[in-house]
């Protein structure tokens, strides 16, 4: 890869207590940040305009929403349109480690074509249904991709290369999205590097998981892409799924 841009990408949902310091936080890092509002309420909207309108990001609203994979695909195109390479994933909750997204921008430098996950260390503040979920989730990606590459597929804090991110064609729009890409990924043969960083769930924070709609695609999720491992194995088809 001849140039190497990254920019930071902010999926936002109704989070006007937090987006501004998560934005103001990062630029001191990178400055190039991308800001994607999914749709969200007026006090939300607002927040992010004046982030645009003052020019500390690029932003860009969904008209509909679609949930945070939605959101993030939207970031993937807008971002390559304005020329990066790059895009290191940020929550807008605050709930990430900022301070170590210089160890992901150092490594994405060195190895341009991995996908680089955050390895997320929790403390008591982790939900338990939240861990059991993580756990599931684990076992079945190590099946999906066939050894035990991913370490963890849920932490939204991780660093795509822009162009093997779109060619993915993720399916999930919401909860989802996250452990399938990084499977489609793996099926590329991306390298994947793993970042220890710790994940805090702060109280009072705005959480938008749907326990009956979120967990069901997830198990849709799991099942296509078994799916399309079985048909792997059995018939060497490319691992390739229709969108």
């Amino acid at each position: 890869m001849s140039e190497f841009r990254p920019c930071i990408l902010i999926p936002t949902y109704d989070n006007p207590d937090t987006i501004r310091d998560v934005v103001m936080a990062v630029r001191t890092l990178l400055p190039d940040v991308v800001v994607v509002d999914d749709a969200s309420g007026p006090a939300n909207q607002a927040e992010v305009q004046k982030l645009g309108e003052e020019g500390l990001a690029l932003v860009t609203r969904r008209a509909k929403n679609g949930g945070k994979g939605a959101a993030v695909k939207t970031g993937f195109d807008f971002a390559r349109e304005h020329g990066f390479t790059h895009a290191l994933q940020v929550d807008a909750d605050g709930q990430h480690a900022l301070e170590d997204i210089a160890k992901f921008l150092e490594i994405a430098e060195a190895q341009p074509e991995a996908v680089i996950l955050g390895q997320p260390i929790f403390d008591e503040t982790a939900p338990t249904h939240r861990m059991i979920l993580r756990r599931v989730t684990i076992f079945w990606t190590r099946r999906e991709v066939g050894d035990d590459r991913v370490g963890d597929p849920l932490c939204g804090f991780r660093c795509y290369p822009l162009d093997a991110a779109i060619a993915t064609r993720t399916i999930g729009d919401r909860m989802d999205f996250d452990p399938e890409i990084v499977v489609r990924l793996a099926w590329m043969d991306l390298p994947i590097v793993h970042v220890p960083t710790k994940v805090r769930y702060i109280a009072g924070g705005v959480s938008h998981w749907r326990a009956f709609e979120d967990n069901w695609l997830i198990f849709k999720m799991h099942t296509r892409l078994m799916y399309g491992r079985v048909m792997h194995l059995l018939f060497r088809r490319p691992y390739a799924l229709p969108s």
